[in-house]
C-alpha cells in the first residue's frame, strides 16, 4: 500500500481501486424554479428502511447543485442497461441534457422523469454534508415505481449491462 501523507492513498492509486468496483448508474433530476436540471451519479446508494432513505454524492464543483439543492424534490432515475447515452449526456457540461434525444414527462411537482427507467424514486430533500471535495445529498423516498428493465452498470471507466449467472 502507498501513503502519500497522513491523510491517505494517492489519488491515482485510490481511483485505480475505485474502478473495479461496479455501480449502478443514476440520473438526478429536479424542476428548480421551472427549470430541469439532472446530473449522472454512480454514487447512489440505500441508507435506510425505516424511513426510506437514499444518497448520492456531488462534486462541490458541480455546476448542477446550486439549482439541484433549491428544488423542493427531486427524482433518481435508475437507468436501464442500454441507456448508457443518457448516462453520457446527463455527466458531459455545456449541453442542454434535456433536449433531443432524451425522452422524458413531468412528474409530480414538475420533476423531470427519464423515458424508459429501470426505476424512479421521487424524493423530498432530506439532508446535506459536505464531506471532502463532494456533498452528501440525503434523499426521502416519497414514491417508487419500477420496471422489468436490467440496470445499467459503471465499471472500470465503462457502462453496460448486468449479466446474471444461470
Amino acid at each position: 500500500m502507498t501513503i502519500t501523507d497522513e491523510t491517505g492513498v494517492d489519488g491515482e492509486r485510490f481511483r485505480s481501486a475505485l474502478a473495479r468496483h461496479a455501480a449502478g448508474v443514476v440520473v438526478v433530476t429536479a424542476n428548480s424554479r421551472g427549470i430541469p436540471v439532472g446530473l449522472t451519479a454512480t454514487s447512489f446508494s440505500s441508507v435506510s428502511l425505516a424511513p426510506p432513505l437514499v444518497s448520492f454524492y456531488v462534486a462541490q464543483s458541480s455546476a448542477t447543485w446550486p439549482w439541484l439543492r433549491l428544488a423542493d424534490s427531486f427524482a433518481v432515475n435508475v437507468l436501464a442497461g442500454d441507456q448508457h447515452d443518457v448516462a453520457g449526456r446527463f455527466a458531459r457540461k455545456d449541453v442542454d441534457r434535456f433536449a433531443d434525444p432524451t425522452r422524458w414527462r413531468p412528474g409530480p411537482s414538475g420533476t423531470p422523469l427519464l423515458e424508459d427507467v429501470a426505476a424512479h424514486l421521487i424524493c423530498a430533500p432530506h439532508s446535506t454534508m459536505a464531506i471532502g471535495d463532494h456533498i452528501l445529498v440525503v434523499g426521502l423516498v416519497t414514491s417508487a415505481s419500477t420496471t422489468r428493465a436490467a440496470p445499467l452498470l459503471y465499471h472500470h471507466g465503462r457502462y453496460g449491462r448486468f449479466q446474471p449467472h444461470p
